[in-house]
Formats: C-alpha cells, structure tokens, sequence
C-alpha cells in the first residue's frame, strides 16, 4: 500500500518566477495531496521555495532533458501515491483539482488518466482567448460519456486529429500506467504519443469538462521554444503521419498550425 492516494510531483527547472505562484495553488487545493519538487537543476530559488511552501526537493543527476525530467518526477511521485500529476512549474492548478481528481477515481477505480478543460492565461496570469480549446472541446466530446471512456477507440477519439488532452491536467493511476511513463523519442510532442500509447492500453480516461487548472503562455515555454525551431511542427506531422493517409495528414496541419499563432501574439511584454 502506498502512502499517500495523490501526489503533484513539480517538474522544477531553472529559476522560474512562476514557480511559487504553482506551488501556492497547490498549496491552496481544498483537498490536500502530497507534493513534492523534482528537478535536475537544483540551485538555491528552488531550495527556498522548497522552504517556504514546506515541500521537499528531489535531484535527478544528469543533464536537464523534458522525457527524463518527466519521468523521474512520475517515478518519484509514483513511490509515494497510486495517482501522479506532474505538475509543470509555469501552470496553476485550481482549488479543486483534486476534489474533483479524487471523486472520478472513487467512482470508477479503472480510471488511468484524469484530464480536464483548462484556461489559458498570459505571463501576467490573465485569462486570454483559448480559441484553440473550443476546437479541443469538441474532439474531447466521446469522452463526457464516461461509461464508455475504457474503450480504445473512444480514447482515441481526442487524440486522433489533435492532441485535444492538455499535459498539465494529466493525472496517471501509476497501477495501469507503468513506468519510465514516456517511452518514445520526441521532444515536443511527448505527451501526444504517450496517450495514443496508453488509450490503446487497458484503463478508462476521465475527461471533467470544467476548468480545473490554468495554462500559462509565454516567451520562455518550452512549446515556444519548439515552434522557432520548428520541431513542433515535425513532430506534429511524424504523428498524424502515423494514423492518417499523407493527404490527411496535410490538411490537418494547414489546420493545427494555425494554433501556433497563440504564442506568436502571447509573448511576454
């Protein structure tokens, strides 16, 4: 038996700003979870927010790598807990996340990923428009009826033409998602074909359609980063490419492209 039910493992990297703003909103959940700072970078902002939010810091030798950081922050989490959120340290969760974490999984035990709609805010922490969302919304839509969100192909159903499931909502029951979690050789699009992986896998995902967590868009995220040098739109097309004819795949990224306009006008003032 483990100890703990849940557990948000941080995947701490840098000296971020918005590193305790994070923490601070896990701090405020009105259930409370363990939490617990991971990072290959350890240095001294984070040995001080680990001080002032109460939350010990776990080190991973090696060079800073997204895959490897994500996996030992699941690893580390899933030591602790039967359910993992890693946590990214730009985004800000809700004050009930897990209340609402904890009453998909006692209602069905099979759950394997709890995800939820999101908003998306800017570096200043406002709301801004989530246009690309809407369009999630509706790919998420087979997944509101959660009695037959354990078969493949309704799973698939939001992840066949985009990646409809945020990241950062992600929880994983580690008793059907086994680790190291992310397996494949992206560096962009990790997430993406980890839940093609495990929607083919047995597990039911819980989709909650009500905002639960915030999103945050800025200059110095990761998917910026992979938008200049154009990886995310590699990686993108590597995956439909997997499930969908090349016309197919064409049209869907003349589509799916238009989603990187959002960091294009969101860039940190």
């Amino acid at each position: 038996m483990k100890k703990y039910k849940h557990c948000f493992a941080v995947a701490a990297y840098g000296e971020s700003e918005y590193l305790p703003y994070l923490l601070n909103s896990l701090k405020a959940q009105s259930i409370d979870s363990k939490v617990i700072i991971c990072t290959s970078t350890p240095n001294k902002f984070i040995t001080a927010c680990s001080a002032r939010f109460g939350y010990p810091v776990y080190v991973r030798n090696g060079r800073h790598g997204l895959q490897e950081d994500w996996n030992f922050a699941y690893e580390e989490g899933s030591k602790l807990a039967t359910l993992v959120t890693i946590a990214h340290q730009d985004d800000l969760y809700f004050p009930d996340y897990t209340k609402a974490l904890l009453n998909a999984y006692s209602v069905f035990p099979d759950m394997s990923v709890f995800c939820c709609r999101y908003d998306t805010i800017d570096a200043s922490g406002n709301t801004i428009d989530g246009s690309s969302e809407k369009v999630k919304r509706l790919l998420r839509l087979r997944l509101k009826n959660h009695k037959v969100a354990d078969r493949a192909n309704v799973k698939l159903s939001a992840l066949k033409y985009g990646n409809a499931i945020g990241c950062p909502t992600c929880t994983y029951n580690t008793n059907l998602c086994t680790a190291p979690l992310f397996r494949n050789s992206y560096k962009f699009v990790i997430d993406w074909a980890t839940l093609i992986r495990l929607a083919k896998e047995p597990g039911r995902f819980i989709c909650i359609e009500k905002p639960l967590m915030a999103y945050r868009v800025h200059q110095g995220a990761e998917t910026m980063r992979n938008i200049e040098n154009n990886n995310r739109e590699k990686e993108e097309r590597e995956v439909f490419r997997q499930m969908h004819s090349g016309f197919v795949t064409a049209l869907l990224m003349h589509f799916y492209k238009k989603a990187y306009g959002a960091y294009d006008n969101k860039k940190d003032n």
